[in-house]
């Protein structure tokens, strides 16, 4: 029994002659036949595919995952329940602390012999969680980075500079994997050694760049320290994840570097880097491979499924995944769905705007960094690197807004910037906040995730 459900994402991932036979007629069709992959040409051949997939994967998870077969069991449901796609719903979602939980290995469907990768969170905030891949599982996901690497301009030849952590994180290999498979040139250049990382891009040049948008502002910022021009490189893409950004840094990015830069979506929960992908032909949102994943997006207090177009948090199901299949995992973050544009079998989910986890209660105001990064990026003078500062003053919570000016801003801008944020905050988020204005290259860089928000308040 399990060697057949093991087999399920082979079995089902195969195209059909029918389907192969579709691949080129259409232009976006040469992202899917350049990374090797089927493409369903149809919303209907998507929502099919979908629902024979989400049978399989429930089958799986309930036959070889005891935390899926009681789950289902006090939920009621079994997997022949699901005879639609919105009989999906009826079954009970997966959080990070229930793959926390069953750390390392509780929540693996196959047998260890068959696990060939194995990625983890950081850990900061507990026990990390602990994701497993197949050798086929490994080749799903290479193919899906290389179709979304397709998605937002890159090509068979290009040089691709890597500049996400390899290790357990999953953003370095998967970038990689995903650009080898499209046939291009891998630079992998990981995170940190920030100074070495722009004589490499300026002597190698790579055509597209692989990175957290804050690490590739860092990377500006040492280009111009080094009296490098940044628009003189040979870059042309820059795909950017890991960590929500806004417009307005994407306008901050371009404008500075002459690249357009665009969004991939992924965690290492579901997948890693590739479950969505923005069109370089549209920059309108992710593109959803929903031949793989099936996304809902749910009311993140009473989980309760939303319509398309209406914010909320997403979640998602695996659907060809064999070592580690997630049901109705809830992400934490927050977005909607939209009907696909570039692909228009696949729908789309907007920007991250942020996590259920980052918002921050202040005085009974709901508050998102991504709020604040808005305000800071549209006030003249300033650089986009800031940090959200908490503390407590008698009773009462307090936030500081610590962001740095650029170089040849004058103090007198300095101060009156500071007083535009702290307007822009109280008339547009509802709060009153402090921010100091500090010199260039104060803040703390990083080579992953900024670190966005600093808590100090006494628990």
């Amino acid at each position: 029994m399990v060697k057949r459900c093991v087999d399920f994402a082979q079995t089902y991932y195969q195209p059909s002659v029918r389907s192969a036979r579709k691949l080129g007629r259409a232009l976006s069709n040469e992202t899917f036949a350049s990374a090797g992959d089927p493409r369903p040409v149809t919303r209907g051949e998507v929502l099919a595919l979908q629902l024979k997939r989400l049978r399989c994967t429930l089958r799986h998870a309930y036959r070889n995952v005891d935390f899926y077969r009681r789950k289902f069991d006090a939920a009621g449901v079994r997997p022949e329940d699901c005879r639609t796609l919105a009989d999906l719903a009826r079954f009970p979602h997966t959080t990070k602390d229930d793959l926390r939980e069953h750390y390392p290995y509780g929540m693996f469907a196959v047998p260890m012999d068959q696990v060939s990768r194995i990625h983890a969170s950081s850990g900061t905030t507990g026990r990390p969680t602990v994701v497993g891949y197949t050798r086929r599982d490994v080749e799903t996901w290479a193919t899906l980075v290389a179709r979304s690497i397709r998605a937002a301009g890159g090509r068979a030849g290009d040089k691709v500079h890597v500049a996400y952590g390899y290790g357990l994180f999953t953003g370095g290999l998967g970038a990689h994997y995903g650009a080898e498979r499209l046939g291009c040139t891998v630079i992998p250049a990981s995170g940190g050694m920030t100074a070495r990382q722009v004589r490499l891009i300026a002597d190698l040049r790579p055509e597209i760049i692989m990175a957290t948008p804050t690490y590739l502002l860092t990377l500006l910022e040492e280009f111009e320290r080094q009296g490098v021009d940044p628009r003189a490189t040979a870059l042309r893409v820059g795909i950017l994840g890991a960590e929500p950004w806004t417009e307005q840094m994407r306008r901050e990015i371009e404008g500075r570097l002459g690249i357009d830069a665009v969004d991939i979506y992924g965690l290492s929960e579901v997948m890693g880097p590739g479950v969505a992908q923005e069109s370089v032909r549209t920059k309108d949102g992710l593109h959803v491979w929903e031949d793989h994943f099936s996304p809902e997006v749910v009311d993140p207090s009473t989980g309760e499924v939303l319509p398309d177009c209406v914010p909320g948090e997403l979640v998602f199901t695996s659907l060809t995944k064999q070592a580690l299949p997630v049901i109705r995992y809830r992400t934490g973050d927050l977005s909607q769905l939209l009907p696909g544009t570039a692909f228009p079998e696949f729908r789309r989910m907007a920007r991250v705007t942020g996590r259920t986890d980052d918002m921050i209660i202040l005085r009974g105001v709901n508050v998102f960094p991504t709020q604040i990064e808005q305000i800071v990026l549209d006030t003249p003078g300033l650089a986009p690197h800031f940090q959200i500062v908490l503390t407590r003053k008698g009773r009462m919570d307090h936030l500081t807004v610590r962001v740095e000016s650029r170089a040849d801003t004058p103090p007198d801008r300095a101060r009156s910037a500071a007083t535009e944020i702290a307007r822009s905050v109280k008339d547009g988020v509802g709060v009153s906040i402090e921010v100091d204005v500090v010199s260039p290259a104060t803040l703390e860089r990083s080579a992953g995730k900024l670190r966005r928000v600093i808590d100090l308040r006494v628990q």
